[in-house]
């Protein structure tokens, strides 16, 4: 199998990752396209020995660390006093294990070699984020999900998280309504609602009213990840973990600007 076509199944997960870590497509497809560089100026550094998917996410951090350190280190001269800016001020390297291990799935094995740490290092850095995280940013949650039983699922998990779910919506009218009334800090979507309509659709129709960070959620990732138009920052896929919605929940709170106004 030829080196492009050995990536080219992880790319869409790389720019979610990506994406994820940053907070913006644009930053993180930026750094994609630094790695994809990096490996076509030399192929003879891809490591064929482990799994591709390993070997891509090892040339992104080997990118990516240079520059977050750099920009961690800027941002540290600068106290932080709100829970917004000591957040803003915690170092990416912070939430790299966690987002490798919660919404990218790999294990804990996977994800030191990764960051090239060791399993013990990685272990608490994900709790140590996860605890700043959760103590730190509480808001109002709006579930879209038609299906009764996942959508119990999510309450429970935000909840778990210190969340107040506010409602819960199973077409688009009704979550189109629910939002504008209730304002929630966060909107949970699934995108195939129960008459038919899109989950899509009812967060285009909320953010014309106002700003919110949205994670939606899905059994068919690949039709929102093409390339081909904006794509949501956190897209998690069904069937899901506790621990993807908590680390997807964190990120999306953790690096939306509003986020405490909506709350």
């Amino acid at each position: 199998m030829s080196l492009s076509a050995a990536i080219a199944p992880h790319l869409p997960y790389l720019r979610r990752y990506a994406r994820a870590l940053t907070g913006s497509q644009s930053g993180g497809d930026s750094y994609v396209r630094a790695t994809l560089e990096a490996i076509l100026a030399k192929p003879a550094e891809f490591d064929t020995d482990i799994p591709a998917r390993i070997a891509l996410y090892r040339v992104f951090h080997a990118i990516w660390s240079t520059t977050s350190r750099a920009n961690g280190s800027a941002q540290s001269e600068r106290r932080a006093t709100s829970p917004d800016e000591r957040l803003q001020a915690l170092s990416p390297a912070n939430r790299e294990a966690l987002l490798l291990n919660s919404l990218e799935g790999f294990s804990r094995s996977e994800t030191a070699r990764i960051l090239h740490k060791t399993e013990a290092e990685v272990d608490a850095q994900i709790t140590r984020t996860q605890k700043e995280i959760e103590l730190q940013l509480t808001s109002r949650v709006l579930i879209i999900e038609d299906e009764s039983i996942i959508a119990l699922d999510l309450e429970a998990i935000v909840k778990t998280l210190g969340h107040e779910v506010v409602g819960v919506a199973a077409t688009r009218d009704d979550a189109v309504r629910k939002a504008i009334n209730l304002k929630p800090g966060l909107i949970l979507a699934d995108i195939r609602l129960a008459d038919g309509s899109s989950g899509i659709d009812a967060v285009t129709d909320i953010l014309r009213s106002f700003d919110v960070p949205v994670i939606f959620i899905t059994a068919y990732p690949e039709r929102l990840l093409t390339g081909e138009r904006p794509e949501p920052t956190y897209l998690i896929t069904k069937p899901f973990l506790s621990e993807t919605v908590m680390a997807a929940v964190g990120q999306a709170l953790f690096f939306h600007p509003a986020k405490r106004v909506a709350a």
